[in-house]
């Protein structure tokens, strides 16, 4: 079956289920599913019901497409996202946001845990993506193109929205937030780094490093969906000196302390979009 047909299959079912139609889509990453909470639920649906859905293996991600308001706008939210580390391909690990943009989605926010390489961003600091540096081993938008879904060779020079970041960086500083504007380098995984891995990332340009993200923004700048990404920095990575063997436990315990952070970020933007 075609990726499109694929699509248009998990589309009849989630609108034989509820005839919501959101206006924003939201990807929670590791350590931010409660987030999810905070949304006055419609209709939820386990990514397993979902045709050609994956389903989370990571354990912090709840593994739910979640449907409601939020902030009194309407929104669609995955509640757990999906990683090239899992065994999933590039395709696979996209195809909700290609779902969410055939349900109407006109923007799509992005968050992920991720380790800051710039001395200046410490551990529960957000930072909203500019830009990206993509190492990860494949691309989904690699194979067939179907001009359905998007052109041959989308250009890149516009994937994030610039000045969606200014005002979220207004607001975080309203709000007493550390926040940050940068660069998000998007490796393989599952290890985390090597120290020389690191001290690369930094010379290179990075102010964060993670494991996902990049395919997400490759396949929504394909669709021509606007998005706005934002890391929260888990770990220092950066010197060298601070760096601090980390756990899973420990990325999500930072993760889930900044939470109530950034959705009071996100809630004010959706009242102002």
């Amino acid at each position: 079956m075609q990726l499109y047909d694929q699509i248009q299959e998990a589309l009849a079912f989630l609108r034989s289920k509820t005839d919501f139609e959101p206006d924003f889509g939201i990807i929670l990453g590791t350590g931010l599913s409660d987030l999810a909470q905070e949304i006055e639920r419609v209709a939820v649906f386990p990514y397993k019901e979902i045709p050609h859905f994956p389903v989370s293996t990571v354990e912090s991600h709840k593994g739910e497409l979640v449907f409601g308001y939020l902030a009194g706008r309407k929104v669609v939210a995955m509640a757990g996202r999906f990683h090239y580390y899992e065994g999933y391909t590039m395709q696979q690990i996209t195809f909700p946001v290609r779902v969410m943009k055939f349900l109407g989605i006109q923007r799509l926010f992005i968050s992920n845990a991720a380790g800051s390489v710039n001395q200046h961003i410490y551990a529960g600091d957000l930072v909203f993506l500019k830009d990206h540096i993509n190492l990860q081993a494949d691309n989904p938008l690699r194979g067939h193109n179907d001009e359905r879904l998007g052109p041959r060779f989308p250009d890149m020079l516009h994937a994030y929205d610039r000045a969606l970041n200014t005002r979220a960086l207004a607001i975080a500083r309203e709000q007493g937030v550390a926040a940050h504007e940068g660069v998000y380098l998007g490796l393989q995984g599952p290890n985390l780094e090597t120290p020389a891995e690191y001290n690369f990332a930094h010379n290179m340009g990075a102010d964060v490093v993670g494991m996902s993200t990049v395919p997400e923004v490759l396949v929504a700048r394909h669709m021509s969906l606007p998005l706005l990404v934002v890391s929260i920095a888990t770990n220092r990575c950066y010197p060298i000196e601070d760096i601090r063997e980390t756990s899973l436990d420990d990325v999500v315990a930072v993760a889930k302390g900044s939470e109530k952070r950034l959705s009071g970020i996100i809630k004010a933007l959706l009242t102002e979009l």
